[in-house]
C-alpha cells in the first residue's frame, strides 16, 4: 500500500501519519511529484485559511498535479478539514478566491448568534447511510472549523453535523471521500473512518 501525505506548510501532517502507523499502514509525508504519482492513496490534511492554503498548493506547484493524480487517474483521495474546503470551487477566507473545484460549491464562514464560533469539540455526525459511512452515523468526531462547505449538489454530502443549524461533515463523490472533522483525532471512531477507506480501495 503506498499512501502520500500532502505536506503543503498547512500543519496536521504528522497526527495523520501517526493515525495510519497506528493502523500497520505505511505513509509518506512528502510535497514531491514522484511520491505523488507513485502513491495509490493521497491524503490531503491541513488547518488554516483557504487563501493561504491555495497559495501553498501553487508556490509548491502541486495544483496541476493533484488534478492530474485525483480526477483524471481517479485516484482514492481524503481530504481532512481545510483539504475538504479546499477541494471545492470557491472560497472565503479571508477574500474570495478559487479552490481546486472538484466539487462544485462554496466555503463560507459559520454564523451561529447561540453558539461559540468556531465550532470546536465533539460532535455525532449523521450520515446518509451509504457506503463505509455506515459504520460512523451518529458516532462522535473531532471539529475545529468557523467556516463550512455548502456543496451545490446536496448529493454529494455524505454526513451532516447539527450546531445550532445542520452543517455539512463529509463529502463524497466517485474516488473523492473528505471529512471537516479530524478522523486522526477522534479515537476509536476515526480509525474506523481511515480504515474503511482504505479498505473500500482495496
Amino acid at each position: 500500500m503506498s499512501v502520500v501525505i500532502i505536506d503543503y506548510g498547512m500543519g496536521n501532517v504528522a497526527s495523520v501519519q501517526k493515525s495510519l502507523s497506528f493502523l500497520n499502514i505505511d505513509s509518506v509525508i512528502s510535497n514531491k511529484n514522484s511520491d505523488i504519482e507513485q502513491a495509490k492513496y493521497i491524503i490531503l490534511p491541513g488547518v488554516g485559511s483557504f487563501k493561504q492554503g491555495m497559495d501553498n498548493l501553487r508556490k509548491s506547484n502541486l495544483i496541476d498535479l493533484l488534478n492530474n493524480e485525483v480526477m483524471e487517474k481517479k485516484k482514492p483521495f481524503l481530504g481532512i478539514c481545510l483539504g475538504m474546503q479546499l477541494i471545492v470551487s470557491t472560497g472565503t477566507e479571508p477574500e474570495i478566491c478559487d479552490g481546486l473545484g472538484w466539487i462544485k460549491g462554496k466555503v463560507i464562514k459559520m454564523i451561529e448568534p447561540n453558539k461559540r464560533v468556531p465550532h470546536l469539540g465533539w460532535n455525532n455526525i449523521q450520515t446518509n447511510g451509504e457506503g463505509f459511512w455506515k459504520a460512523s452515523d451518529e458516532k462522535d468526531f473531532y471539529f475545529i472549523h468557523s467556516y463550512h462547505v455548502v456543496p451545490e449538489d446536496d448529493s454529494n454530502i455524505a454526513a451532516r453535523v447539527n450546531y445550532g443549524n445542520d452543517y455539512v461533515a463529509a463529502i463524497q463523490q466517485d474516488n473523492i471521500f473528505a471529512t471537516q472533522f479530524h478522523p486522526e483525532k477522534s479515537q476509536q471512531a476515526g480509525l474506523t473512518i481511515l480504515t474503511h477507506f482504505f479498505q473500500h480501495h482495496a
